[in-house]
């Protein structure tokens, strides 16, 4: 399960309005008969229209500040593993609406004296089912090698038809096809790039919450460096903070329980965490897992693009030399929604 929590900004500042996050999460429904678009969702309701959210988002900001963010984007983007748990949309949005009110309940923060609630939350939701290679995966990388030498040569071919040099526009093409053919990564045998529709379920969520409460009184900010603390406000003493690392934990949790998922050590954020701080400690923790569940692992590792070396399952021993190639491609790997967040 890969999750985020992000500021939004319009160029290097923090957006003034939401207009332009929630048009962007519109870009699905564009092509799409009205019957057919997928609506934002809450807490209550499946049927809210892209102008409620901007309206709500834009009106809930009294007294932030300019240097402040108005609201914050999450993103729910379950694996492929995980999303074959799921029979329908309507258990992602349940799953959704699960995960917010713990995201409440992280809050180190007292509304009317009592703690953060989930109908405190201003929050909407929106389903999306596409997603578009990005120049940053793997496969995208792996085949730029290729891709580097078809726009040469496609190059040359509109050079020979200015006229500007002389040759054969015939092989220049045959070249071309050999490399389309010897590119590692296809869809339906075309070349992957940038910008190509990824196949497969690619179902995953866009939350956009507000900073401010329901009430329009209370700043509640998932991005404060403090997890619990407490600090002197106008004379008060107020509790701020918020946990991540509850948070984190709760979305795979969460998961688990709902849909009786068994859950990979690699896929954990908990690995994630350890990788950071210990990474010998996590490739140790690797090789103690059980045969059937190591294979695992790596099988999920290859599949984000880790270039793992043939380890026998059933005993793991990690030389110096494969041990820092590992920890260097983990880096990236990590980050794939396939093995963390």
């Amino acid at each position: 399960m890969y999750v985020t929590i992000s500021p939004q900004k319009s160029g290097g500042h923090f957006a003034t309005s939401s207009a332009d996050y929630v048009n962007y999460l519109e870009k699905e429904n564009q092509q799409l008969p009205d019957q057919e678009k997928e609506l934002f969702f809450d807490a209550e309701s499946d049927s809210i229209s892209p102008e409620t959210v901007t309206a709500e988002i834009d009106q809930n900001t009294a007294k932030l500040k300019t240097s402040e963010a108005r609201f914050y984007s999450i993103t729910i983007n379950p694996s492929a593993r995980e999303l074959g748990k799921l029979t329908s949309k309507e258990q992602l949005k349940d799953y959704t609406r699960e995960l917010m009110k713990t995201y409440a309940q992280c809050f180190n923060r007292e509304i009317d004296g009592r703690g953060v609630q989930a109908n405190d939350i201003k929050y909407y939701a929106k389903l999306e089912t596409q997603r578009h290679f990005k120049g940053t995966d793997w496969q995208v990388k792996e085949n730029q090698p290729f891709a580097n030498q078809i726009i040469q040569l496609k190059s040359q071919q509109q050079r020979i038809n200015r006229g500007e040099e002389q040759g054969s526009i015939q092989q220049l093409q045959q070249q071309i096809s050999k490399l389309e053919e010897q590119a590692p990564h296809k869809v339906n045998g075309v070349r992957i790039t940038q910008g190509m529709l990824k196949p497969g379920d690619q179902s995953h969520v866009h939350i956009i919450v507000s900073r401010k409460d329901a009430s329009n009184r209370y700043s509640l900010s998932p991005g404060s460096k403090y997890k619990a603390s407490e600090v002197m406000m106008n004379g008060k003493l107020v509790k701020r903070g918020f946990d991540r690392d509850r948070f984190f934990t709760a979305a795979e949790k969460i998961f688990d329980q709902k849909f009786q998922y068994q859950r990979n050590f690699v896929e954990s954020y908990a690995s994630r965490k350890l990788f950071n701080q210990k990474p010998k400690a996590y490739f140790q923790q690797l090789s103690r897992l059980s045969a059937p569940q190591k294979k695992l692992a790596f099988q999920l590792l290859r599949q984000s693009g880790l270039k793992v070396p043939a380890i026998p399952a059933n005993k793991v021993q990690l030389a110096v030399k494969t041990f820092n190639r590992l920890r260097k491609g983990l880096k990236v790997a990590i980050k794939s929604s396939s093995i963390g967040y």
